[in-house]
């Protein structure tokens, strides 16, 4: 998509929002909320807007999980 901003987190410790993850994942916010509810991912803190933030690396890898079983 012309004008679409593309995330590039600093690295894969990064520490990123369920909007960013969501983006970055390609899935809709309300995933990423369903995979905290779960327990896939568990927030590491509140940024400054009062927002959970999530590790990269453990979003990646709820994604993986996710698409994996999905391919049973």
């Amino acid at each position: 998509m012309a004008g679409t901003a593309v995330l590039t987190p600093e690295g894969i410790d990064s520490e990123i929002t369920a909007t960013e993850a969501a983006a970055l994942c390609g899935v809709a916010l309300c995933t990423i909320t369903k995979w905290a509810r779960d327990g896939r991912i568990t927030p590491v803190g509140i940024n400054r807007q009062g927002r959970k933030i999530y590790r990269l690396l453990d979003v990646a890898k709820a994604e993986r999980a996710t698409r994996n079983k999905a391919r049973r």
